[in-house]
């Protein structure tokens, strides 16, 4: 499991200010569910969460910098999975998880393809922790000596399918049968 303390501007941060970092989040995953992302703005989300505006900022860069920070919380607080059979199973099991880490807060996800194509260098470190996080994923599950052409092709299918369940291409339902399909494309002789 990861830490969403090296997505931060500065590393380590006491208890207290943990606390805030919680509190602005959980204050901006609120506020989603009631507003468009739009109508957002870090000073809305620091309202929410009782604190100063600048207390907001020194956590967070910007809005986008927030909420691709609740996305990475919801991916690296979920529990990876417990892989098992042959090569192609635990590939299969893989896709099933982020799938439903993915899936899991739709407004989150939505919120969070906004927000990952911000051009915030804070932000550029959080797409670059999620895309090794399911790079090291997809490595966990076909081993050490994959191709790593293939763990790449798999991660830019996943970035891929994140903007499309984003833009409502692809219905959050439907995102495990739509990335199960693709995968198996590229799964073809390589597992």
């Amino acid at each position: 499991m990861h830490s969403l303390g090296s997505t931060l501007p500065r590393r380590g941060l006491n208890a207290r200010q943990l606390e805030t970092v919680g509190r602005l989040l959980d204050a901006g995953l609120a506020l989603l569910e009631d507003s468009p992302y739009e109508d957002l703005t870090l000073r809305l989300i620091a309202a929410g969460a009782n604190v100063s505006p600048a207390t907001a900022y020194t956590y967070f860069s910007s809005k986008d910098h927030l909420f691709a920070s609740l996305f990475w919380r919801q991916v690296a607080q979920t529990p990876e999975p417990e892989l098992s059979g042959d090569a192609g199973e635990r590939l299969r099991q893989t896709v099933r998880y982020i799938a439903d880490v993915v899936g899991e807060s739709p407004t989150v996800t939505e919120a969070a393809t906004k927000s990952l194509l911000a051009a915030d260098p804070d932000v550029g470190r959080i797409r670059v922790e999620i895309g090794t996080h399911w790079y090291g994923l997809f490595k966990a599950a076909l081993g050490d000596d994959v191709d790593p052409a293939v763990l790449r092709a798999l991660t830019f299918t996943f970035s891929g399918a994140l903007l499309e369940a984003g833009m409502g291409v692809i219905a959050y339902d439907d995102l495990f049968d739509q990335l199960d399909a693709a995968v198996a494309v590229i799964a073809r002789g390589n597992v």
